[in-house]
């Protein structure tokens, strides 16, 4: 159990390697890092016992930029007949689980496998309850099972409360017919990683302002308006008519660097395609000078380099705000909807939201 294996976004493996070797680094963990090119995994291999596992206890996954999902364990061979015994074996060491997952790589390979787990797990999940190795507990470890073939998987565990929020860290959200674009996937994935669903009707309110920064033809416009903000769509180019219709829009056509609110909103919404570090200065500006209460913001990310830019420019923002005495809350992801870019959210802890438009 001393491997740290981790999914994430097939090319991005030396991103996570990156990201976690200085993570280890910091915590005085030694190992290292490796993560064959879009295999859309990598693994962090400790040196000493028990070290995956302090690792984990130390940091909060949600703080991870890279990794879709991780776990401690270590790979078993199986067999072509008689899985479940050999895996019943291995896991007669580790603690009783308290949920199952069963997972595949995002490849094309991995996909393939997807069918043998949803045949394999309910006999398997029979055997686990039957031997007392999986009692439903959501205080007990996960037991992720990474399949890298039929014959090949990665026994892992991990805390359910500090991991993925999805299997494979993928949310199975459905595109409404009616969004103007596919991109609209993207907020709502936001939404979902980064506010807690209980939270959703005191922070998403229908009576809640919103801006959408580069906002044509209008999939996170769509967003806003689903939960029934009034928005203000910032684009030269057209906005779908649907969503004009609503009569909960209006479209400025402006620059969404230049064009700012005359009164704070509620939410600064973009997906502008521009270098990160102009998008960077856009959020130290809009936060900084107490324009919007909360954002998501997307950075697109360089070729090269791109954890150490993307971490360059959160220590820039953060600096930024601390300079400003202001305190804001700042996570990052690279969501599963994403492509070559990261999704940012910020909010200012000390700006109440205003519950009435005006």
């Amino acid at each position: 159990m001393n491997t740290l294996f981790m999914h994430c976004r097939p090319g991005f493996e030396g991103e996570v390697c990156a990201e976690i070797s200085e993570h280890a680094a910091q915590l005085g963990v030694a190992g290292y890092a490796k993560g064959k090119a879009q295999s859309a995994s990598a693994e962090f291999v400790c040196s000493e016992p028990g070290a995956a596992e302090r690792l984990m206890l130390e940091l909060r996954f949600d703080k991870l930029i890279f990794p879709r999902q991780w776990a401690r364990g270590e790979f078993i061979e199986l067999p072509e007949t008689d899985r479940i015994s050999v895996l019943l074996e291995h896991l007669a060491a580790l603690p009783v689980a308290g949920s199952l997952w069963l997972e595949v790589l995002d490849t094309n390979d991995g996909k393939e496998l997807s069918t043998f787990c949803r045949k394999f797990e309910g006999p398997l999940r029979k055997a686990l309850e039957k031997a007392g190795r999986l009692v439903e507990d959501a205080q007990r470890p996960r037991l992720l099972l990474s399949f890298i073939s039929g014959r090949r998987v990665f026994v892992g565990l991990a805390e359910a409360d500090n991991s993925a929020l999805w299997p494979m860290g993928i949310p199975r959200l459905k595109f409404p017919r009616e969004a103007p674009s596919r991109s609209t996937l993207k907020l709502e994935e936001a939404w979902h990683q980064f506010i807690p669903r209980d939270q959703w009707e005191e922070r998403l309110q229908d009576d809640m302002t919103g801006v959408d920064l580069g906002a044509s033809p209008g999939g996170w416009t769509y967003q806003l308006v689903k939960r029934g903000m009034l928005v203000t769509a910032i684009d030269n180019g057209p906005m779908a008519e649907s969503l004009m219709d609503t009569g909960l829009v209006q479209h400025l056509m402006a620059d969404g660097f230049t064009w700012k609110p005359k009164h704070t909103v509620d939410w600064m919404v973009c997906d502008i395609v521009e270098k990160p570090a102009r998008s960077a200065a856009l959020i130290e500006t809009w936060l900084g000078e107490g324009l919007c209460r909360e954002a998501v913001v997307n950075l697109k990310l360089p070729m090269k380099q791109r954890y150490a830019e993307v971490r360059r420019l959160l220590d820039r923002i953060e600096a930024g705000f601390k300079e400003r005495k202001i305190r804001v809350s700042i996570a990052c992801k690279q969501l599963y909807h994403d492509r070559e870019e990261v999704t940012c959210h910020l909010r200012r802890l000390d700006l109440k939201p205003r519950n009435t438009r005006g």
